[in-house]
C-alpha cells in the first residue's frame, strides 16, 4: 500500500488498521467499508487498498475489481433483507464533481421510494454537430490512451 505525502488520508488509515470501519468483505486488491454518514442502511464504499486520489490515478485492473466488488455488493444488497428496492453506484472524482476524500472510492446504497436522496441535474441542449465534436474529441483521446 502506497501511503500519500502530507495530510493523512482516513481511507488508508482503515485499509493500515490505524483507524475503525465496519467492514463486510475484503480481498487482496479492495475494502469494502460502512459509510459513517450513510444515504441509508446498507450505504457502502468499495475503496483500493493502494491509495489512488482520483480515477486517473487508479490503474485500470485495480478499476475494474472494484467494479466487480460493487456489482457483487449491489446483488448482495438487495439480498441482504436491508430495505432495497434499488441500488446507485455513484464515483465522484475531482473536487468539482463533489468528491470529499480524495482516495478514490464507489459508493454502493440501496435505494427506496422515500429515502429522501436525490440529484438535482440541470441538463443542457446540445446540436448534433456539437455532439459529434464532442465525440471526436473523446475518440481523439481514446486513441491517443491507446497508443501512449
Amino acid at each position: 500500500m502506497s501511503i500519500p505525502d502530507g495530510p493523512s488520508c482516513v481511507f488508508c488509515d482503515i485499509v493500515a488498521g490505524r483507524a475503525e470501519a465496519s467492514i463486510p468483505y475484503e480481498d487482496d486488491t479492495v475494502v469494502v467499508l460502512m459509510d459513517v454518514n450513510p444515504v441509508a442502511p446498507g450505504d457502502a464504499l468499495v475503496i483500493p487498498r493502494v491509495h489512488a486520489g482520483g480515477l486517473e490515478d487508479l490503474d485500470e485492473e485495480t478499476g475494474t475489481h472494484m467494479w466487480r466488488t460493487s456489482h457483487r455488493l449491489a446483488r448482495a444488497l438487495r439480498r441482504s433483507g436491508l430495505r432495497c428496492e434499488g441500488v446507485n453506484v455513484f464515483l465522484a472524482d475531482g473536487e468539482a464533481a463533489f468528491q470529499q476524500v480524495f482516495h478514490v472510492h464507489l459508493h454502493v446504497f440501496p435505494r427506496h421510494p422515500d429515502d429522501g436522496f436525490r440529484l438535482e441535474v440541470n441538463t443542457i441542449s446540445r446540436e448534433r454537430r456539437l455532439l459529434d465534436q464532442d465525440a471526436a474529441a473523446l475518440r481523439d483521446a481514446l486513441n491517443a490512451l491507446r497508443t501512449g
